[in-house]
């Protein structure tokens, strides 16, 4: 399978053979399941070369027969051929990878492609779901009415917050998301009178009592695999009637202040305890 051009053809052309054999007659049950499975195996690596920030620009292929695949193609440093190599090893049911990959130091990647635009298109995507999510998941959701949109890595903010308060913290949940290098907060600030942010306090502290224990955890957890500053795989998150409990190691004092605060934007937490996550 070309990366990226051919990739329709070819899977069309497994496919279609696939089918003809069935029809015919002539192939078995094994052989039908081999074929799919062959045609799975070239998409899930074709798909993550594609959305690779540092392999969607080469012209890369790979074919995959019985679970030993063939990859080749040019790139410009020994780095992005392994890469490519343990893409390829990370797929389930690939046993064999033959690396093909040629390194020329002076190669040029050549100009991106509609084609190639596909997996930036995915990874703005991915990184404009995963604001979204996090400002959805924050207990300053009710104050925002927010557009997000995402342009290499660049994320625009577009709407309404009700305080400059809810604006920055916009900004700093945003800033934090893995992906993303730049922040465009565009957000008018429409300040509601005391009374009216009070009514809106009671109605957020109301909502907060009926939140289950597993969803916050759930969301302080998704919320750290999402930010490019925290490691979530060290982290241990148990909540408690709505109190966080932080158990791990990170890198830094600063890593475990970030931790501490992306637990405590999550709706429904009423406080967070870190005494042991330490560094």
């Amino acid at each position: 399978m070309e990366f990226p051009q051919r990739i329709a053809t070819q899977q069309l052309i497994h496919i279609f053979t696939a089918v003809i054999l069935m029809l015919g007659g002539s192939a078995s049950a094994e052989e039908m399941e081999q074929t799919f499975d062959d045609v799975r195996q070239e998409t899930q690596v074709w798909t993550t070369y594609a959305i690779s920030p540092y392999l969607r620009a080469h012209n890369l292929s790979v074919s995959v027969h019985k679970g030993s695949a063939v990859i080749s193609g040019k790139v410009g440093d020994g780095i992005s051929k392994e890469l490519a190599e343990q893409i390829a090893f990370g797929v389930k049911g690939i046993k064999n990878v033959n690396n093909k990959i040629v390194v020329e130091k002076d190669y040029a990647a050549p100009a991106m492609d509609a084609d190639k635009n596909y997996g930036i298109t995915v990874e703005n995507a991915s990184i404009s779901a995963a604001v979204r999510s996090k400002l959805f998941w924050s207990k300053y959701a009710n104050g925002l009415d927010v557009d997000v949109s995402t342009h290499s890595g660049k994320v625009t903010l577009k709407g309404k917050a009700d305080s400059h308060n809810f604006k920055s913290m916009a900004s700093r949940i945003t800033r934090n998301t893995r992906g993303v290098i730049a922040v465009d907060n565009q957000l008018s600030v429409i300040e509601k009178d005391s009374e009216m942010n009070a009514n809106m306090k009671n109605s957020a502290n109301s909502v907060s009592e009926s939140i289950s224990d597993s969803w916050i955890t759930a969301k302080v957890k998704t919320t750290y695999m999402y930010s490019s500053n925290v490691s979530s795989n060290d982290i241990s998150v148990k909540t408690v009637a709505g109190v966080v409990v932080l158990d791990g190691k990170v890198d830094s004092a600063v890593e475990r202040s970030l931790a501490v605060e992306l637990a405590e934007n999550v709706r429904g937490v009423k406080r967070v305890v870190s005494k042991s996550l330490v560094y």
